[in-house]
């Protein structure tokens, strides 16, 4: 994802998420928000194809940053 954030949708990311125990919600909205254990968030519009800055952040995210 690093080296490519082209192309991601967030299905793929949920994964990713309940991969690294980050939990998510989507509730019939335009948007997923991932939820780290410390609290930390991160709303990323769920349109096909994700946008690089959203997996870019979201790699942060995943990484503890």
């Amino acid at each position: 994802m690093r080296s490519h954030p082209m192309d991601w949708r967030i299905e793929q990311l949920q994964t990713v998420a309940r991969q690294h125990d980050i939990d998510w919600r989507q509730d019939g909205t335009s948007h997923c928000v991932f939820i780290r254990a410390d609290g930390k968030t991160l709303p990323v519009p769920a349109h096909r194809p994700v946008k690089p800055v959203y997996v870019k952040k979201f790699v942060a995210l995943v990484n503890g940053d």
